[in-house]
């Protein structure tokens, strides 16, 4: 069942059978714990020789390890192999609902559908009806673009918004009969998600009218209090590089073969979850960066004259001044390291969020320092433990109001990218849905 306006597929999903063990099938998303191996490490041996979407992922943790080509081999062989022997079979087209409890015990609702990549641009200045929230970088996408192209399905840790503050499209469908699906205790403190399954013609109907009127021109227009912009109807809440790979593999596959002969191909789609940027349980959390190999005090005299134009400062201890203001033209990030913490301040930005200063600086710098690197840390605790080893540096950034998230978006584009995480690591999606993506 299509809704093309929408960009809108309600999708077959493949499940396991009943007798696999949904504890070690479910794994949470590949790009979690990227500097803590041990993770993946235990994640592997709780799943060996068990079937498991672990074998279907390559966990970022991994990307760049020499054994790349053969772990896809693997990967792709775990699939066909899960769809040839049985393991999974295929659950007829409706709405999954997914209720995940998460380790604080709050609950997050969403619901399972394929969107139409004939809808999305992360390109600047994207007028379309999905778009980035964040910068996507092109580079990182060729690995991705490996692992999915000739894989047989698809996994989706993708997490897309809708802003629905009258909770009309998402809750109601909690309220309505259902097949249960699963109820699976995660593993890895990733506490519980359960999937109930909506195949009912009208209930399916309602929820398309829902979403359709929240990308009305008129609607739309009032709420943003603009005429000049495209309605947005879906923003990239996690899984961006994701999307974006699935859009890189359809337009080759365009390209290539034409666009009528592809145009009802399952890869034209690719498989969400979307959740109300409402949800009581969505708490935005603001993504930190360590920067490895460094030597500390280098980094920050070269920060320091980087931003000089902007009156940067370094204080050991804030100001009072500083530590209660609530001016938007102050960035304050704070940092520690093996020898030393404290707070850098720039007085005079040029860029809205305290991410955009500090990403513009580290683009710069690494280009220019080649052995050092960084990388994206969810979670203050892990930031500050990375951070204060020997020749590693941590900086801890501010969430963004989620309430703003849309508006930014459609005025501004995308945010400097990895700004925000919905959550902790621990409360990522876990992969448990699959799809069909080859005839």
């Amino acid at each position: 069942m299509k809704f093309d306006a929408l960009g809108l597929l309600i999708p077959n999903i493949v499940l396991p059978n009943n007798t696999v063990d949904m504890h070690t099938w479910a794994v949470v998303a590949c790009d979690q714990y990227s500097s803590e191996p041990l993770y993946w490490e235990k994640v592997e041996a709780l799943t060996a020789e068990k079937p498991s979407t672990a074998h279907m992922i390559f966990p970022e943790a991994f990307l760049n390890t020499q054994d790349s080509d053969k772990r896809i081999t693997a990967i792709h062989n775990a699939m066909h192999s899960a769809l040839n022997d049985g393991t999974l079979q295929e659950i007829p087209a409706g709405l999954t609902l997914c209720e995940r409890t998460l380790q604080n015990g709050q609950s997050r609702k969403g619901v399972v559908v394929a969107l139409d990549l004939e809808h999305y641009d992360y390109r600047d200045g994207s007028q379309s009806l999905i778009r980035a929230t964040e910068g996507t970088i092109v580079d990182r996408l060729p690995p991705r673009i490996k692992i999915r192209q000739d894989a047989p399905l698809e996994l989706p840790h993708i997490m897309v918004l809708i802003d629905d503050p009258e909770r009309s499209v998402i809750e109601p469908l909690f309220k309505q009969p259902f097949t249960p699906l699963y109820d699976v205790t995660l593993m890895q403190d990733g506490g519980r998600v359960q999937g109930r399954h909506l195949r009912k013609l009208s209930v399916l109907q309602q929820f398309a009218d829902n979403l359709a009127a929240l990308a009305a021109p008129d609607s739309f227009q009032k709420k943003y209090a603009t005429a000049d912009h495209k309605p947005l109807l879906y923003a990239m809440g996690d899984g961006n590089h994701s999307f974006a790979t699935a859009r890189a593999i359809w337009e080759s596959m365009k390209s290539r073969q034409g666009f009528d002969a592809v145009k009802d191909h399952p890869a034209r789609y690719a498989l969400v979850e979307l959740v109300n940027v409402y949800d009581e349980s969505l708490a935005f959390e603001a993504i930190h960066r360590v920067v490895f190999n460094i030597e500390p005090e280098q980094l920050i005299a070269e920060f320091l004259a980087y931003f000089s134009h902007q009156h940067a400062e370094r204080f050991d201890t804030l100001p009072h001044t500083l530590e209660t203001s609530t001016l938007t033209n102050t960035h304050c990030l704070p940092f520690c390291c093996e020898h030393t913490s404290g707070t850098l301040v720039i007085r005079q930005p040029t860029h809205q969020l305290a991410a955009g200063s500090l990403q513009a600086f580290l683009d710069g710098y690494l280009a220019q320092h080649t052995d050092a690197s960084v990388d994206y840390i969810h979670g203050e605790h892990t930031t500050q433990s990375l951070g204060c080893k020997p020749r590693n540096i941590g900086f801890s950034l501010p969430p963004i109001e989620k309430s703003a998230l849309f508006k930014t978006v459609i005025f501004d584009g995308a945010l400097p990218r990895k700004t925000f995480s919905m959550g902790d690591a621990h409360d990522k999606r876990f992969y448990v849905e699959a799809r069909r993506i080859q005839r």
